[in-house]
């Protein structure tokens, strides 16, 4: 059990250079695992899932220096079979995007995790990938998979339900299929993987509403540098927490504000929040830098086009609503029920334990934030999940008694020093 930080009555203040975009980290890594040349990645996220990525290319052939500063990637050896099957451990988003890079290469793997891992659905990524022709085996639509890499045929598919990783799988087939692959979405998911394969020199084709895009098969990658902005998903934690706590003013540099990935900040503004937006010129993905202060919060509704532009943050969207002057609604967010948790049943539960007047729905839940709350469990627990851990460390600094979490160990799938840098910020001013 570890205890967590309680409030100091000054307010949180300070700088966080949080670590860099986990999803990005992922694709870089693999990007230039199949491009000609070098790869030199800066700021990349050093957590257990980015880790688990690189070590999954490394035991299929592809030299990698791992350093503090910057990353190398020497491809242009191509892919090998793994003498091992590769541990995933967590990484669902590795796990599901090394399907769609495996499937077209000309050996067997074998992709294994974690418990938690091994429950997260498989389908949606190997059904399509089936379509494009990949034989890939799995335990019931999950984990264990043994892809048996062979040639594939472009698709035109439409995706039954909005995923950035299940689009991105298609697309890492289909740079090495025959033919032109389409994927339709029907709402905009974030798009990194069309992002870093424009700056690895192949052409991607986006509609003008981003729902659709197409990319030619056969097309080489050239190796490239890639600055990997701050984790918006990161950034998140702080943002809430310095929202939350009065008297507070915490300054985020150099943050990724790719417009798919800040429907967190638009929903805090949404709810009263105070943040300014600095742009940061940088080449590749946009940033800024972020400062937060305190405000009073309103309630907010959101519904299911809202979702995937916040998916990862909607468990600090409950507990902003938690804090509003009256009662919020989410709907359309029952893809949180197959991430690493149940993650509706798992923001209830754990919000309950504070005294929160939540309601359980199917796709989502209800907040009353006018409600009194007071602390009826201090023991909360991560169930294993990096966001919930961390979600509830940010909620230890506002309330009225001290918090011990279970399962903290969590939180370094995404962000190993998390509790040191809250901390950092929550000394007495």
């Amino acid at each position: 059990m570890t205890v967590l930080t309680a409030a100091p009555t000054q307010g949180l203040h300070g700088s966080v250079r949080v670590p860099g975009d986990k999803s990005i980290s992922h694709r870089a890594l693999m990007l230039g695992a199949l491009a000609q040349g070098t790869t030199t990645i800066t700021h990349f996220l050093a957590s257990a899932d980015c880790l688990s990525t690189l070590e999954a290319l490394r035991a299929l052939g592809v030299p990698i220096t791992y350093g503090a500063q910057q990353v190398v990637v020497h491809g242009g050896t191509g892919l090998k079979p793994a003498h091992l099957s590769l541990n995933m451990n967590n990484a669902g988003t590795a796990t599901r995007l090394l399907m769609g890079l495996l499937a077209a290469q000309p050996f067997t793997s074998k992709l294994f995790g974690d418990a938690s891992l091994s429950q997260r659905p498989m389908t949606r990524v190997t059904s399509p990938l089936a379509t494009m022709g990949a034989k890939i085996t799995t335990e019931d639509g999950h984990l264990p998979a043994v892809i048996h890499g062979q040639q594939l045929q472009a698709i035109d598919y439409t995706l039954p339900v909005a995923s950035a990783q299940v689009k991105s799988a298609i697309l890492l087939a289909g740079l090495q299929a025959q033919g032109t692959t389409v994927v339709r979405e029907p709402l905009p998911t974030r798009d990194h993987t069309e992002k870093m394969l424009q700056a690895f020199g192949a052409t991607v084709n986006v509609s003008a509403d981003h729902h659709t895009v197409k990319l030619q098969g056969g097309q080489l990658l050239t190796g490239t540098a890639v600055a990997v902005p701050g984790d918006m998903s990161s950034a998140a934690f702080f943002i809430a927490a310095a929202t939350l706590v009065p008297h507070s003013q915490v300054h985020l540099p150099s943050v990724g504000v790719n417009p798919t990935r800040t429907g967190f900040l638009e929903v805090v503004k949404r709810m009263g929040g105070r943040v300014e937006v600095t742009p940061v010129e940088t080449p590749g993905e946009p940033q800024a830098d972020l400062v937060v202060t305190a405000a009073s919060l309103q309630p907010i509704e959101l519904t299911a086009k809202d979702i995937p532009a916040v998916i990862d943050e909607l468990p600090l969207v409950a507990l902003l609503a938690a804090h509003a002057d009256g009662v919020s609604h989410i709907h359309g967010a029952e893809e949180l029920r197959v991430k690493e948790t149940d993650r509706i049943q798992t923001i209830v539960s754990e919000l309950r334990k504070l005294g929160v007047a939540i309601t359980e729905y199917p796709d989502g839940f209800a907040v009353d934030g006018r409600q009194t709350q007071t602390v009826l469990d201090p023991e909360v627990d991560s169930h294993g999940d990096h966001r919930i851990g961390m979600m509830l460390a940010v909620a230890a600094l506002v309330v009225e008694r001290p918090l011990v979490l279970k399962d903290a160990e969590a939180m370094t799938v995404s962000y190993p020093d998390f509790l040191d840098d809250l901390a950092q910020i929550c000394q007495e001013a």
